[in-house]
């Protein structure tokens, strides 16, 4: 009932004249190009600023839209009590040389932000992320319409 071939659908009064999908689920590859290059533009961001508060949901005992301050999110430092760094440890003690290879092909250019955002009410914290950035910036000025570049 289903199928693709032509002789399908009987032509009647209430057909419309709409060009059917070809069989083949392949669309135009104009639009195509232009979606993909609209993606690719919009996802290159030169700088984000963020401001340092911000009014979001709380899933902490609030439950409801609250003042958050917002920090950016930093690893913590390494514990060298886990078992992964024992190992390690015990592996390139003694002779012998870097026992495991030692990571150089380093592909990216830039690191997606995290923003760390704690309620002030409740301090509940919950995580936020932005996409990938060259520069960002927390609570910098922000730019209005009319300014211009002052000389």
């Amino acid at each position: 009932m289903g199928g693709c071939r032509d002789g399908d659908a009987a032509p009647g009064p209430q057909q419309h004249k709409a060009r059917r999908p070809s069989c083949s689920g392949l669309v135009n590859l104009s639009q195509t190009k232009d979606i993909h290059l609209y993606h690719f533009v919009s996802k290159k961001v030169n700088m984000v600023n963020i401001p340092k508060s911000r009014r979001t949901l709380c899933s902490g005992k609030c439950k409801k839209h609250q003042l958050h301050k917002v920090t950016q999110y930093k690893k913590g430092k390494d514990s060298v009590h886990v078992q992964g760094r024992r190992r390690y440890d015990m592996k390139q003690a003694g002779f012998g040389g870097q026992t495991k290879p030692i990571f150089r092909k380093k592909a990216k250019t830039t690191k997606k932000i995290v923003l760390k955002l704690e309620c002030t009410v409740c301090k509940k914290k919950h995580f936020a992320k932005l996409k990938r950035c060259k520069t960002f910036e927390l609570g910098g000025d922000k730019k209005s319409k009319g300014s211009s570049a002052s000389y």
